[in-house]
């Protein structure tokens, strides 16, 4: 068994962006986050359970975030620098690269990146 199989390249890929150094955001059309790595949950400061419970506009200031999300939604990508406010009220630069894509049918947007 080779390490193409998909089932196994799935799992690989699950394991290093769950594990990895870089903090991945996941948020779906309507900017609210569905999924995040533990990377990001370090960032923030928040508990996993918690920061699903978030939209893009709780991390971003809305006037930051709107510009980006939006090149995001009609170009399908974005890279930049944002302003996160974290848990405990203070704010760290993320530099990230942003894309649309689909999961399971439906449409989501990924952000990747670290601490500027």
């Amino acid at each position: 068994m080779g390490v193409s199989e998909p089932l196994i390249q799935a799992s690989l890929l699950g394991e290093a962006v769950e594990h990895g150094p870089a903090a991945v955001f996941v948020a779906d059309e309507h900017g609210r986050y569905v999924a995040v790595n533990q990377a990001a949950c370090k960032l923030v400061g928040y508990a996993r359970e918690d920061l699903l419970k978030l939209r893009v506009t709780d991390l971003v200031p809305p006037e930051e975030a709107a510009g980006p999300w939006g090149e995001m939604v009609e170009n399908g990508a974005s890279r930049g620098t944002a302003t996160l406010r974290c848990k405990d009220g203070s704010t760290v630069e993320f530099r990230y690269l942003a894309g649309a894509t689909h999961v399971a049918g439906m449409p989501v947007y990924v952000s990747v990146g670290a601490v500027a």
